[in-house]
């Protein structure tokens, strides 16, 4: 993929997002859930648009990250416990409770793999494909017990405010399971993506050394 067709391709995905981002912010469930969890793509969007020329990523880690951050604006307007799409999943699976919530674990697990995985190897940071693998998957569980820590701080601070944004629906086990399933969401990663992701690094090549997908 050339430059411009590339640069095309990820304005076209850009303004979807914010698209999406314009939409939840409309009339969401709860303002304040809303702001807290679409906090994250708030953040990262300003960061790849200023590091786009710099450092560039793969098309692969763009469209995951676009998801990702779907996932979070849809989870923001309606709150994770109430997203429609989770409660049909919960009906046609017999589930006791929403499961849209650990759908977003999954991927905060399943993106940042990613894109530590490549941050890590075109900066010839780690060396050796277990040796990544390994540190990966730390990163990745230390982001999902920070997630945890500010839930935890979220609930201190909020008191009977911050249910919405914990979305534990009285599950006592809520805080290991969405780190189990951010884990399982790395090695997915990990187990699935590993070749494709390594060729698309391959056509872009090191920081600052040019590129062209």
């Amino acid at each position: 993929m050339h430059d411009g067709s590339r640069t095309t391709l990820l304005g076209f995905t850009l303004a979807a997002v914010l698209a999406a981002l314009a939409w939840s912010g409309v009339r969401p469930y709860d303002r304040a859930t809303w702001l807290m969890e679409v906090a994250p793509v708030l953040v990262v969007v300003p960061v790849l648009w200023a590091s786009y020329r710099r450092f560039p990523l793969t098309p692969l880690l763009y469209a995951l990250i676009a998801l990702h951050a779907l996932v979070l604006i849809v989870g923001g307007a309606y709150t994770y416990a109430r997203v429609p799409l989770g409660f049909q999943f919960a009906e046609l699976f017999g589930l006791a409770r929403n499961p849209y919530d650990k759908l977003g674990h999954f991927v905060q697990g399943f993106v940042p793999a990613l894109a530590a995985r490549e941050i890590l190897s075109r900066g010839q940071y780690v060396r050796g494909r277990r040796m990544l693998a390994f540190v990966v998957v730390c990163i990745v569980l230390a982001i999902s017990a920070s997630y945890e820590l500010i839930e935890w701080g979220a609930a201190l601070a909020l008191g009977q405010g911050a249910d919405e944004f914990l979305g534990t629906q009285g599950d006592p086990w809520d805080t290991q399971s969405d780190m189990a399933f951010a884990l399982l969401g790395a090695l997915t990663t990990l187990l699935l993506l590993a070749r494709l992701h390594d060729r698309q690094m391959a056509r872009l090549g090191r920081p600052g050394a040019g590129h062209g997908v």
